[in-house]
């Protein structure tokens, strides 16, 4: 099953560990990738990727994408790598504001894009060099067996939600711990409008919604269609697709289902980007490897490797997302100057009306 954000620990993956040979390895470019915990390819295409490119992958994992930036804005004098993927549309204005990255002209950046860094960009969906790779929801899942087991219908919006019949159903992530979880808030605030969705939440706190660290806990813990005791969870909109393509038997339908509620979908985009001040002789690797990403077999795989949809223009969808992992009509983004100038004092308002 998907998972978006894994351990903060920095995790390093080396060519070694993709079965390249003594003589590759000697030969090939070191390449230091900076990525969030749940980058996720197939070995066999970054082995690919390393041998057509002559190039040595040093993937270095440094846990969710926030932490990810952070440790980005933190080796600035120093960087600890050349290219950097996961910065996503609530993190770019930071990025960009701590001068952390360096354009990127390329092909990949020249071509059109199903999806933008930040509203207002070009069909090509680049803002200041970051290339968009992948985009995906972030929105409610339900465990459609439990609802019907009790005859309960599907709320049809967030206020249903902190109605009686719906108490206690729902569980959500940390914002201040958790990217879904900071993106349903900033869901909520642009769909309902900040006053609204703070009164909201504090309603949502009086009818027992379950506040969890992350979207592992989340899903595989207190999700009823896990053991748990919440047939409503924050996730993304791609997990439909996901359980069936790990369920043990055969499914023609998935278990889940999504809603697509207002103030309850947000848009994230997912982008690559080179490192300012990065090693000058892996540069031209760099370039190869934001190129790779947006090629058609890296567009591919990362549909049910990184359950996400692909950036590139005109990309097939693979099967199983095609029947199973349905876009939204509409989203509710904040501006990228409020994710940028306010997602501080949001998250701080969040925790007093729901935690303290």
């Amino acid at each position: 099953m998907q998972r978006r954000f894994f351990s903060a620990a920095l995790v390093s993956i080396s060519l070694a560990a993709l079965g390249a040979t003594p003589a590759v390895w000697a030969q090939a470019v070191p390449l230091r990738v900076l990525t969030h915990g749940s980058f996720d390819l197939p070995k066999e295409l970054l082995a690919q990727f390393e041998k057509d490119a002559g190039v040595k992958l040093q993937i270095v994992k440094a846990g969710d994408a926030g932490e990810m930036v952070n440790k980005l804005i933190l080796t600035k004098a120093k960087p600890i790598a050349d290219v950097v993927y996961g910065i996503d549309n609530t993190l770019l204005p930071r990025a960009l504001a701590a001068g952390v990255i360096d354009p990127y002209t390329g092909p990949a950046a020249q071509r059109a894009s199903a999806a933008a860094m930040a509203e207002g960009a070009d069909k090509t969906g680049v803002v200041s060099g970051v290339v968009p790779v992948d985009y995906g929801f972030v929105n409610l899942n339900v465990d459609k067996a439990w609802f019907s087991s009790k005859g309960l219908a599907l709320p049809t919006s967030l206020e249903d939600l902190a109605k009686p019949a719906y108490a206690k159903l729902l569980v959500v992530q940390n914002p201040a711990t958790s990217s879904p979880g900071q993106a349903f808030v900033f869901a909520t605030i642009a769909g309902l409008g900040e006053e609204a969705a703070f009164q909201w939440w504090g309603q949502m706190r009086g009818n027992g919604v379950k506040v969890v660290k992350g979207w592992t806990e989340a899903y595989y813990t207190e999700f009823t269609r896990n053991g748990g005791t919440r047939p409503i969870v924050v996730s993304y909109a791609s997990s439909p697709a996901a359980e069936v393509f790990y369920a043990k038997e055969k499914l023609s339908v998935s278990p889940t289902a999504n809603l697509f509620l207002k103030g309850g979908v947000f848009r994230q985009v997912e982008g690559v980007a080179l490192v300012k001040g990065g090693n000058p002789a892996a540069r031209d690797a760099a370039a190869k490897f934001i190129e790779f990403l947006r090629s058609a077999p890296a567009q591919q795989a990362l549909q049910t490797t990184m359950w996400m949809f692909p950036a590139e223009a005109g990309s097939a969808r693979v099967d199983v997302m095609k029947a199973h992992a349905s876009e939204p009509a509409s989203f509710d983004n904040p501006s990228a100057t409020d994710m940028s100038s306010k997602a501080k004092t949001w998250l701080q308002r969040w925790t007093k009306v729901v935690l303290k």
